[in-house]
């Protein structure tokens, strides 16, 4: 399995006004390593390690290094600056290549259903991860799921998506992942009749003529 090796450092200064700002303003990011039955540990690591790590893809297994001793770690999560997209805070979870560990996975949509080709259908994506259970070491980055065979009437769930050997599914195996859907024309309708009728203008051979505050003219009562 690939493995990137990053360098962390134990963070100083944990409270102390403009800390924080000092460590992002020397190219570092605040970040935490936690879980494995040890205590979590507040730790520096540089913005070029964390883009090698974005890099080569989502659960990328990682081996930092802290005052000497090496730690296995994936990313768990990794905070943006709303404004300057730059990364914030990161947070490392032990990990154990002995133990399996429930991961989420993106997944990806390869192939083109003959019903988009015949009948223009439309692809919806509806569900775009997977929580799935395995071993560190068989943890992959995505899961391909081929969408070839899809048809209008039959789409695919959670349960039918083809995992990687070793892989168990997490999430419901009757969550929809994606289908196809086709756009219906609209279609004009026409008014009934009766509406039609309370519509048209009145005929004078039926009602008579009204004058301006709406009496029947002389004419008109004669008839």
């Amino acid at each position: 399995m690939e493995k990137v090796t990053i360098s962390a450092a134990a963070r100083e200064g944990i409270g102390v006004k403009g800390a924080l700002s000092k460590i992002r303003a020397e190219k570092n990011v605040p970040a935490v390593i936690y879980g494995g039955h040890k205590e979590p540990v507040s730790v520096t690591v540089s913005v070029k390690d964390l883009e090698k790590i974005v890099k080569a893809g989502k659960n990328t297994l990682v081996e930092a290094t802290l005052d000497g001793a090496k730690e296995l770690v994936l990313v768990k999560e990794i905070q943006y600056h709303v404004v300057t997209d730059n990364p914030i805070h990161a947070d490392f979870q032990r990990v154990s290549m002995k133990d399996k560990m429930d991961v989420v996975v993106p997944l990806k949509l390869e192939g083109t259903p003959a019903d988009v080709v015949n009948y223009g259908a439309i692809v919806e994506h509806i569900l775009r991860e997977l929580e799935v259970r395995a071993l560190v070491s068989a943890i992959p980055h995505e899961i391909v799921v081929d969408i070839t065979p899809m048809t209008i009437n039959k789409g695919i769930l959670a349960g039918d998506v083809k995992l990687p050997e070793g892989v168990e599914l997490v999430t419901d195996p009757e969550a929809p992942v994606v289908h196809l859907a086709v756009l219906k024309e609209e279609e004009e309708t026409a008014a009934p009749a009766a509406a039609d009728a309370a519509a048209a203008p009145e005929s004078s051979s039926t009602k008579g003529k009204k004058d301006e505050e709406g009496n029947l003219t002389k004419d008109a009562a004669k008839k």
